[in-house]
Parts: structure tokens; sequence; C-alpha cells
């Protein structure tokens, strides 16, 4: 199964569903399902921002899955501006250059999470992994 990585506590947004825009520099042509990992990369200032304690957040591990269904292309900062509270990022930092946005469906946290180690883009995941 494909699985995506995003660093904390953006993971944890997206896996309990009130991310529903992941934002990326490059697009992709993927559809479906796929499994939520958590980087050992924390945003320090995101979760400042947003009042997360970092010491609750799952690092290098697949905590949940979601449904990709499309992506939407941002061409300007207004456009961008609007979905804020959809992918929580903050515009001054994220906008030059995440100008992809994947649209995001049925996202689950797991109840338990599965310790593995992320790679860059969409990869693949090992389907004897039981989660």
């Amino acid at each position: 199964m494909k699985c995506l990585s995003l660093k904390q506590p953006y993971a944890d947004l997206l896996a309990f569903g009130e991310k529903t825009i992941e934002l990326r520099k490059w697009n992709t042509k993927f559809r479906g399902e796929f499994l939520i990992h958590a980087s050992k990369n924390i945003d320090l200032q995101a979760c400042e921002r947003l009042d997360i304690d970092i010491d609750k957040l799952t690092i290098g591990a697949i905590i949940g899955s979601a449904f990709l269904y499309d992506f939407k292309e941002y061409s300007n900062q207004e456009e961008f501006n609007k979905d804020k509270q959809k992918h929580f990022s903050i515009v001054t930092k994220y906008f030059d250059g995440y100008k992809y946005g994947f649209l995001i469906r049925n996202a689950r946290m797991f109840k338990k999470s599965v310790p593995y180690q992320g790679k860059l883009r969409f990869f693949e995941v090992d389907n004897s992994i039981k989660f």
C-alpha cells in the first residue's frame, strides 16, 4: 500500500480529519487510499501556533490512513489563504513553492501506531504489516 510521510503535527491533524489538504511542491497522479506516516521531524513553530503538546506526538511510525481524491493547484496567495483552515500552513512560510494541494477525505487514526522508516514522496509499505 502507498504511504506518505508528514512532519508532526501535520500527520496527526491529517489522521484526525482536521487537515483536509496536504501541501506539496510536486503533483501526483495517484488517487486512492494511503497510509499516513509521522516522520521523526516536528515543526515546533506549528505546534506552538496550534497549541499542540509535542510530548503527545508519535514520530517515526505509521499512524493512520486517508483517501486522496483530487488535487488543486494554487496560482496565487489569495487562493492559498482561503484554504488556510484546511491545510494549516503558515502562509508566509509555505506558499513559495508549495503550490499543489492534495485533497483528502476519509482519514482515520489507527488505535496503535506501527514504527516504520519514512521516505520521500509516496512510497510502498510491506503488505505483511498489520494495522
